[in-house]
């Protein structure tokens, strides 16, 4: 899949051809606002464009809202990092700290980029080691026994009629590492079977702002099988799941269930991670995987970072 994220490191941020109209006597308001439309003219997610905001904003409440952009320097800005991590008195969970510490570096990237500001105060910020807690995903040995149950109600038996759904669904996270939200919005045409030896299922977005993590992703031509038995059962008038994505947790539910899992560990987002841990195991190139997830470059470090240390808790373990 080719890159399509718009939100993109900060020292990837390319110099802007018209400068804002900002001096560096020009206040966080002022700045804020056209970094606003700045974020709206790149293309950026809607709630990435919440969040920064946000976090600017939460900025001048620590600075003063009318601070002049060329008076903030890194001490500064570490400064307001301890006060949110330390001294203000609410929760900064590791993936919001993170995440703030992107917002000042691409903040401050685009007003030095695009010549407002001579320096760059956030360079040199301080990066605090503050890990968020790792999944818990489903082992190799748990998602055997998952899609044992599932098969097997694929196949139904003497009081049970046969039911595709349960079995397509899970092969499908599997396979794909879909979002719940992409999942309900599949729509057959969705699947594309011109070769039925390398199947693609194309991931669409209506949200014109969205359209950046619209991908397309491989399918097993196993799966097909799988599928073709479902639409004769559920003959899907539009989505291709009819029920509601609550009724599609319930159906992950009873099988781990049934397959004797601890609760709630076959979830979708446990089986996203889950997907990507298989294409990390079999050295699938980074870029790829990240695409295949619809992550913004931005959004992948902190997801690498997590594959990095389930892989190394994996290999202590079968040490």
């Amino acid at each position: 899949m080719s890159e399509q994220q718009p939100l993109i490191s900060p020292d990837q941020l390319p110099p802007s051809q018209d400068a804002p109209p900002l001096s560096t006597d020009a206040s966080i308001q002022a700045a804020l606002g056209l970094f606003e439309t700045h974020m709206r003219d790149e293309g950026f997610a809607i709630n990435t464009m919440k969040a920064f905001a946000s976090d600017i904003r939460l900025l001048g409440k620590y600075l003063g809202i009318g601070q002049p952009i060329g008076e903030i320097g890194t001490n500064n800005l570490n400064d307001f990092l301890k006060w949110l991590l330390e001294e203000r008195g609410v929760p900064c969970s590791p993936k919001s700290y993170a995440r703030r510490v992107t917002t000042l570096k691409v903040f401050f990237g685009w007003l030095h980029g695009a010549g407002v500001l001579p320096n760059d105060p956030s360079t040199a910020v301080i990066q605090r080691s503050v890990k968020s807690p790792l999944p818990t995903i489903p082992s190799e040995a748990d998602l055997e026994k998952a899609l044992a149950v599932s098969q097997r109600m694929r196949e139904g038996g003497q009081e049970q009629k046969p039911d595709a759904r349960p079995h397509l669904l899970l092969t499908l996270l599997l396979q794909t590492g879909i979002k719940k939200g992409e999942a309900m919005a599949i729509v057959p045409n969705h699947i594309d079977r011109t070769e039925p030896e390398q199947p693609m299922l194309f991931i669409r977005y209506a949200n014109p702002r969205l359209r950046y993590k619209e991908r397309k992703l491989y399918l097993e031509p196993e799966w097909l099988d799988i599928l073709d038995e479902y639409l004769v059962q559920y003959e899907p008038p539009d989505t291709l799941f009819t029920c509601t994505p609550r009724n599609l947790e319930y159906i992950l539910r009873d099988v781990g269930d049934e397959a004797g899992l601890d609760r709630g560990l076959l979830s979708f987002e446990n089986l996203r991670w889950a997907s990507t841990m298989r294409d990390w195991r079999a050295n699938v190139e980074q870029d790829d995987i990240r695409q295949k997830l619809g992550l913004s470059k931005i959004t992948w470090r902190e997801t690498k970072s997590k594959l990095e240390r389930l892989a190394e808790k994996e290999r202590e373990l079968n040490e």
